[in-house]
């Protein structure tokens, strides 16, 4: 049977750019990966990475994972370790239980951290630690108080 090219005039083009989603109603055990921008607005638990693309998690999303990604915006609540090669934004809606380590990360006045942070550039990784003056840790408290905060911006 053939398909008619005009059957699919109205449809939007099938991009390898398009954001996969991981929709409320949906619950995920186990691992995440790819290479494509991700939304999560469902249950997650266990890992999700993307190296090199953005990690969003909505504001109706559960997520128990070790989340690592280019860049990870948080706007629902997350239960684990999170890295952001480039950056790590937590909106005001967040409930951050764990740690989160990144080059820059920024917090909305509102949102809710529990663990510490490791803020600045990720230098080679066999550098002592000590030595590396670039990278700043904060340990992060209930709630920020007073306005936003931006960790990393040089």
């Amino acid at each position: 049977m053939a398909t008619n090219p005009r059957d699919f005039a109205g449809a939007p083009p099938v991009t390898s750019k398009a954001a996969a989603c991981v929709t409320q109603g949906i619950k995920i055990k186990g691992e995440l990966s790819g290479s494509e921008d991700l939304f999560i607005d469902g249950q997650v638990d266990g890992t999700v990475s993307f190296p090199n693309s953005v990690v969003t998690v909505g504001p109706n999303a559960k997520v128990k994972a070790e989340i690592t990604a280019r860049e990870v915006v948080i706007r629902g609540k997350v239960e684990g370790k999170i890295s952001g090669s480039e950056k790590i934004q937590v909106w005001n809606s967040a409930r951050v239980h764990g740690d989160m380590k990144s080059e820059r990360i920024s917090v909305e006045e509102g949102a809710e951290l529990h663990g510490s942070m490791e803020v600045g550039k990720l230098a080679d990784r066999s550098q002592d630690a000590t030595k590396n003056a670039n990278t700043k840790k904060v340990e992060a408290g209930k709630q920020s108080s007073t306005g936003a905060a931006v960790a990393g911006a040089d």
